[in-house]
């Protein structure tokens, strides 16, 4: 297995980055979170990371995570059934370790189905196999109040916002045109308020 690398950073997207270890470029898919800790391209990084292997075609995916929180998170999301690799981390784009772990811990059905990709009975899942694991809530959960409102985020990020920028823009922008507004002008209003 890898546990970890650490190399030069090559290339870097808000969900991939390519690290050269010694002449080996890895693509590596990391959570919009870890996006916002990378250095500057060129430099020096340390991912820590999850080696999958699917079973049914032996295809292989490395997943990267910039701090040992953020995948021992992923690592817990993937030990539920019907949530995998790709899933856990979109899961760890859409909100914050903290945010996750107050929501699971306070059983908060409704915050996490608004996640992508979550739906009511995975949200109940992932409460009823996880409460125990991550501990009693400390603050109230801040994650992304609709799939509408994620999705904005993402592209804020992928525009140049910091994540917790992005989030912080993107439900402005929904609190100011209400919960119809679509991914396009949600983004429209927050790029005008920043």
């Amino acid at each position: 297995m890898i546990a970890y690398l650490h190399g030069q950073l090559a290339a870097a997207q808000p969900t991939g980055v390519i690290v050269d270890c010694g002449g080996v470029g890895y693509a590596v898919t990391i959570p919009v979170s870890s996006y916002d800790k990378l250095p500057a391209v060129g430099a020096d990084v340390k991912l820590l990371t999850y080696h999958h292997v699917n079973a049914q075609d032996g295809t292989q995916q490395l997943f990267g995570f910039a701090t040992a929180t953020e995948r021992d998170m992923f690592l817990l999301l993937i030990s539920i059934s019907g949530i995998g690799p790709k899933l856990a981390c979109n899961i760890l784009s859409s909100a914050s370790v903290t945010g996750l772990r107050a929501a699971i811990a306070a059983g908060d059905t409704k915050t996490l189905s608004s996640l992508r990709g979550i739906g009511k009975k995975t949200a109940e899942r992932l409460i009823v196999e996880l409460r125990d694991k991550v501990g009693e809530p400390t603050v109230t959960p801040t994650v992304p109040a609709s799939a509408h409102v994620a999705d904005a985020a993402l592209a804020l990020v992928s525009l140049g916002f910091k994540q917790s920028d992005a989030h912080r823009a993107a439900a402005a922008a929904a609190n100011q045109l209400g919960p119809d507004a679509t991914v396009e002008e949600l983004v429209r209003a927050a790029l005008r308020q920043s």
